[in-house]
């Protein structure tokens, strides 16, 4: 695809999110955020609103037509779901809120049944705190021991770390598929066949893949596999847990209420199959039928063009800010191509706050700060970074407006270019 119908193609995208098309300060908005939240599409927005004026009921509780509708709707997502990840089961797709409520989950439910005295978790330093704190938390209460995987001065993962890391005494290793914070794609298939070979669990968190690269969890052969719809165009609010059959049956439920049991008595209860069994209370369909829109529609876009132009707005931005001596950059050193869509930076000099503040100011929208990710920013030696991330709907135009931005800042706080 050239440059310029790359370019339109993305343009014509961009028209069917409608915040897109809103100003923000007297311009247009340009928003680079996207490793936090996604714009949301007219057709995943469509289902929503359908829903909820149209068959809004509990599901799986009524005898009449809404509730079969508004079950049917949240099944087909859950099959939506198994077939857009490549799962084996339907019932092995739990919703949840978000990925943390997953991890949580994992954490609570499996670490807190498998986990004992004495045993090793294994994770990376660049994990978000949703695949850190919980297991601080499990090896705290369980006398286990939390051991990382360090990065090579590219920011990979450490090779070395990987291979003496996991070791006989491991039991649970949790990395995150794609990092938050440099964007970069780690080897989890790797990760989980050391981790299987004796005999611990994988746990991936693909909150930064699942938008960005196609993901299939039995070739990657990940025990469990979480990810938060909003970052992939969905609603907030609406989650993924995957988890192996044989797994999720042998775990007690994290959450315990309505629509999880089979039967209760006044001094027993017995609970529901998967994947009723840990989706207790009224779940959240609507949130399931703007996920099963939004992968339609993220299929409808493919994930090679999706790559193709994070590569290329990437490719485009990179020689730009290396020219600019003020601009300090991480996980950026050489080309990647295990990078998606992420660019991490500092102005030197001036605090991510005050940068991000700036922007904001020419319709410019990207993160600042520790990208819940504190361990790797005192890794890094930084206590704060700025975060421009990319998705299909940006374009060069998007990047030129937020270097001409990122162009003004020391000037606007009085330092000399």
């Amino acid at each position: 695809m050239s440059e310029i119908s790359a370019d339109n193609a993305i343009k014509n995208y961009k028209k069917d999110f409608p915040l897109l098309q809103q100003k923000m300060h007297d311009r247009q908005i340009v928003y680079l955020d996207n490793g936090a939240t996604t714009q949301k599409p007219e057709s995943v927005i469509h289902a929503m609103c359908s829903y909820y004026g149209g068959c809004n009921a509990n599901p799986h509780r009524g005898a009449y037509e809404l509730s079969v509708r508004a079950t049917d709707i949240y099944e087909n997502a859950r099959e939506r779901v198994k077939k857009f990840i490549n799962a084996r089961h339907s019932h092995e797709i739990i919703f949840t809120k978000n990925a943390t409520e997953s991890l949580n989950l994992i954490a609570y439910s499996y670490g807190m049944s498998n986990i004992g005295a004495g045993d090793e978790v294994v994770i990376a330093i660049s994990e978000h705190h949703s695949n850190l704190v919980p297991w601080q938390q499990i090896c705290r209460q369980k006398g286990a021991v939390l051991k990382y995987i360090y990065l090579e001065e590219d920011g990979n993962l450490s090779r070395g770390d990987i291979e003496t890391k996991i070791t006989d005494r491991t039991k649970l290793v949790a990395v995150a598929q794609v990092s938050n914070v440099l964007g970069l794609v780690n080897p989890v298939k790797e990760i989980a066949a050391r981790a299987h070979s004796v005999g611990a669990v994988m746990v991936v968190d693909g909150s930064q893949s699942v938008p960005h690269i196609k993901v299939d969890v039995q070739d990657m052969d990940a025990d469990f596999f979480v990810f938060s719809g909003h970052k992939m165009l969905s609603p907030m609010g609406i989650g993924v847990l995957y988890g192996k059959e044989a797994l999720l049956d042998a775990m007690p439920p994290f959450l315990m209420g309505g629509d999880m049991i089979d039967y209760v008595e006044e001094q027993e209860t017995e609970f529901a199959p998967l994947p009723a069994k840990f989706e207790a209370g009224t779940q959240n369909v609507g949130g399931a039928a703007g996920l099963t829109a939004a992968i339609d529609y993220l299929e409808k876009v493919g994930f090679e063009y999706v790559e193709s132009v994070e590569r290329e707005l990437i490719d485009y931005a990179l020689p730009k800010l290396k020219a600019m001596p003020y601009i300090e950059l991480y996980g950026c050193d050489s080309r990647q191509d295990n990078k998606t869509g992420i660019i991490t930076f500092n102005v030197k000099d001036v605090h991510p706050h005050d940068v991000a503040t700036i922007l904001d100011a020419q319709g410019v929208a990207i993160r600042a700060g520790h990208h819940c990710a504190q361990p790797l920013m005192k890794y890094l030696g930084q206590n704060a970074t700025c975060r421009a991330s990319f998705y299909f709907y940006n374009t060069k135009e998007d990047v030129d407006r937020w270097l001409e931005a990122l162009s003004t800042v020391r000037g606007v706080l009085g330092y000399a270019e």
